[in-house]
């Protein structure tokens, strides 16, 4: 385990075996890129210099490529972890309880897939239990859908119930209202780093030259609203209201230790997705609502891994921008308290949640705070963390038309 001379850093999880970017304000100061170490945050633009770390956004960096960014970690590693490099660092950390964050990375485009067995079962059995859990496709190819980048947040984002047209199951007839089925998705997310032009097709042996780090997500969901219109063409303004994204974006090199392989795929999926790589992730995901802990899935039971996401995303000749993101899905293992939803957690809603306080949920409330948590092994044997990304519901502020 390489460790730092920052107090409480490596104990903490963010120590010189994580180093996460993010972009931060110094006080008085504008937004430039950091990485987090312990409770502090290491100003790359002071200790590294080049107008990427002076930048309010990880895009610039990102874009360099790979070779980039394992030199940058590596120099910032060194000054971490021996005495020589600590007059050059220490007068450059300041304490988080002092930095405003902001997004890490502005987002060019936003996919999201659903590549959890457990989670795409559940669903189809509670929405379809007369019928096969899983589509025709599923087992195929990782299905997803195009979302909306301009409405991915950053952690600590209030989150509006947002309204729409939904069908009550007891009127004949849709109704423009609030969502009274707002549900939450914990997920992983992928941000790419290296783009590609139009025509390319990214490999699965190519993903780790594309895609910089992870961040842990939530995939907002107003089920009532998605429920009413996804037939035929999928989720729209039931997904489109807002995404939170954690503020920390963890290299994919400091997950080295957590890869695993991925489940076993049957039938074998067509040549162009077939893994050549382990690239599953043993990712420990926790969900609090109210401080309250719902549900803790693993990232490692996941049934189609990243670098298949990728390849699928771009196996038609869709160009890649620095700054895409992909999400994995709601992480669902095959417990019960490794339901990664509301939707699954409750049964749809016909299995209300009773919490520590005698309150009920099917699904959020108003004043509701979602925190979605993570952590992995890192390459010495510790444990690094992922943060944790969180939203607070408020009431709409949409009028029925």
């Amino acid at each position: 385990m390489t460790t730092t001379w920052v107090s409480g850093a490596d104990e903490a999880g963010y120590g010189a075996d994580n180093l996460p970017f993010g972009v931060f304000s110094p006080p008085g100061g504008a937004p430039r890129v950091g990485v987090r170490v312990g409770d502090y945050v290491l100003d790359l633009a002071e200790v590294l210099g080049g107008p990427e770390f002076s930048a309010g956004s990880l895009n610039p960096f990102m874009a360099r490529g790979a070779t980039a960014w394992h030199a940058a970690r590596t120099k910032v590693a060194g000054m971490l972890a021996k005495e020589a490099g600590r007059p050059v660092a220490e007068p450059h950390l300041t304490p988080l309880s002092e930095v405003r964050l902001h997004a890490p990375f502005d987002v060019a485009d936003y996919v999201d897939f659903y590549c959890s067995l457990d989670h795409a079962s559940n669903v189809g059995r509670i929405f379809r239990p007369d019928e096969e859990p899983l589509k025709p496709n599923w087992r195929h190819l990782p299905v997803g859908y195009h979302g909306r980048a301009g409405t991915v947040v950053p952690s600590g984002t209030d989150i509006v119930r947002p309204a729409g047209q939904r069908k009550p199951p007891e009127a004949s007839d849709p109704v423009f209202a609030p969502s009274v089925r707002l549900d939450i998705e914990a997920e992983l997310g992928f941000v790419v780093g290296t783009s590609t032009s139009l025509g390319r097709t990214v490999p699965v042996e190519d993903f780790a030259e594309h895609v910089f780090g992870v961040v842990l997500v939530n995939d907002w969901s107003a089920r009532d609203i998605q429920g009413w219109e996804y037939v035929p063409l999928g989720p729209f303004l039931g997904k489109s209201f807002a995404t939170s994204v954690s503020p920390w974006v963890v290299p994919l090199e400091a997950l080295s230790a957590a890869r695993v392989a991925g489940p076993e795929q049957q039938p074998a999926p067509l040549p162009h997705l077939r893994r050549v790589a382990d690239w599953g992730l043993d990712i420990a995901v926790e969900i609090q609502l109210n401080g309250e802990v719902l549900a803790r899935p693993r990232y490692a039971s996941m049934y189609w891994t990243p670098e298949q996401m990728l390849a699928h995303m771009t196996s038609n000749g869709a160009s890649l921008r620095t700054g895409d993101l992909y999400a994995s899905g709601t992480i669902s293992g095959p417990l019960p308290d490794q339901r990664g939803s509301l939707l699954e957690l409750t049964w749809g809603g016909a299995e209300p949640l009773t919490l520590a306080d005698g309150s009920v949920r099917t699904f959020l409330e108003d004043g509701d705070t979602v925190s979605i948590a993570g952590s992995a092994r890192g390459m010495g044997g510790g444990t690094i963390s992922l943060g944790e990304v969180t939203g607070t519901v408020q009431p709409t502020r949409h009028p029925a038309p």
